[in-house]
């Protein structure tokens, strides 16, 4: 199991904010362990979306940009893999 936990705290006007956003994966069996799910099928989502020609990047990229994040959480989701935000 691999449990995330953010907690950002932010000012906007004179008025503090918090949010928080966790993220609960649970592995099935031996194969598709927790850190499968989060580690490697990110990864090959992505490796798919170049070979498809969805993510048209070339060079060496953290996944900071719009155009990988994005079109991967996508499909992410869709293998019910998401964060839920919690506002305070």
């Amino acid at each position: 199991m691999i449990v995330m936990i953010h907690e950002l705290e932010y000012e906007m006007g004179n008025k503090t904010h918090s949010i928080r956003s966790s993220l609960i994966v649970k592995g099935e069996d031996s194969l598709r362990t927790a850190m499968a799910k989060t580690v490697g099928l990110p990864l090959g989502i992505a490796a798919n979306l170049i070979l498809k020609g969805k993510i048209k990047l070339t060079g060496l990229h953290i996944p900071i940009l719009p155009e990988i994040y994005e079109p991967v959480l996508a499909e992410l989701r869709k293998h019910a893999i998401q964060f839920e935000e919690h506002l305070n």
